[in-house]
């Protein structure tokens, strides 16, 4: 085989795992842009390497991508980035490949913004042991090999990351029926746009949380902690003004859809998403509202909204 076979031909192994990488970057990092980052510069890597000696690319590009991640959430930028408390994980389109494997309840919970924000507060090899283990179901010993520790030090690190999520959570364990998810959803924003605080203070659970990135305006993330307060910013927010609809570029049309697994509503002028308003339901009522309109979080999902076929709208002008 000559030169130019042999780099195509490594270059389709390289691809053939590409998916499954950017997935565990995603799970590792939170960000479909650093995600990509990351399995880029792992391909330059592949280029680098003597392939002939690579016995199992899939082995190896995990090994790579993870240790390229972990130096990311050890950076001190990264660490300045999250610190301030303006983060949030970038939200994706139900359909994307990079949310990976869907096949147990562990690997869609994996990558639901729920745990994603708590992978937050574990330590990077926690939160690396926790991805592997739960959501690519590596062996203790694969992941000491993969990570450079003991598998002792592997069960230790994962025992940690289950306690610290399992104790962060606010209710979990459970799937949400789909219809009744959307069902609930669909009151919630017919009580926001027309007004109703007391169906709104209705439809949350007693410790509900609200929070917000500001489309990218502010530095901190917003946080609403009561049902009265979330409700009179729901009905202030989703009441539609000519004054958003300037801001929006247009007039949107709100649309159903999930995000990471999740219920969500997006705001969609045209063709572009400008907002995403995402629901965690818990025992039949809204736990956690997140609602992301910061541009640089919504690029991935405005390049799969553009190859998706939506249902008709809940609301066709808002």
């Amino acid at each position: 085989m000559d030169s130019t076979a042999t780099d195509r031909f490594d270059t389709g192994r390289f691809e053939a795992s590409r998916n499954r990488m950017a997935s565990l970057a995603y799970r590792l990092l939170g960000s479909a842009a650093d995600a990509e980052d990351a399995v880029q510069d792992a391909f330059l890597r592949w280029q680098g390497a003597d392939r002939q000696r690579i016995k199992v690319p899939e082995a190896w590009l995990t090994k790579v991508v993870t240790n390229l991640c972990l130096d990311r959430l050890r950076s001190a930028q990264t660490r300045r980035e999250r610190t301030v408390g303006a983060w949030l994980p970038e939200p994706l389109l139900d359909g994307d490949p990079m949310l990976g494997p869907a096949d147990t309840f562990e690997q869609r919970e994996s990558v639901s913004l729920a745990v994603l924000t708590l992978l937050e507060r574990l330590a990077p090899l926690e939160r690396a042991v926790y991805v592997l283990r739960e959501a690519f179901s590596y062996s203790h010993a694969e992941i000491a090999e993969i990570l450079d520790v003991t598998e002792s030090a592997s069960q230790q690190h994962l025992h940690r990351a289950r306690g610290r999520i399992t104790a962060a959570r606010r209710r979990g364990g459970r799937e949400v029926d789909p219809a009744s998810a959307r069902r609930i959803v669909e009151e919630f924003l017919a009580a926001a746009t027309s007004g109703r605080t007391e169906q709104l203070v209705a439809l949350l659970t007693d410790d509900a949380t609200a929070i917000s990135d500001g489309a990218g305006l502010t530095e901190t993330l917003l946080r609403y902690d009561t049902p009265e307060r979330i409700a009179a910013i729901a009905r202030a927010g989703f009441k539609g003004t000519p004054a958003k609809r300037r801001l929006a570029g247009g007039t949107p049309a709100v649309h159903y859809a999930l995000v990471n697994g999740a219920p969500a509503i997006l705001f969609v002028p045209g063709d572009r998403v400008v907002g995403a308003v995402t629901f965690d339901i818990a025992d039949g009522r809204i736990a956690t509202v997140r609602g992301i309109a910061a541009p640089d979080r919504l690029i991935r999902l405005n390049e799969a909204w553009r190859r998706h076929e939506p249902d008709s709208p809940l609301i066709a002008e808002w």
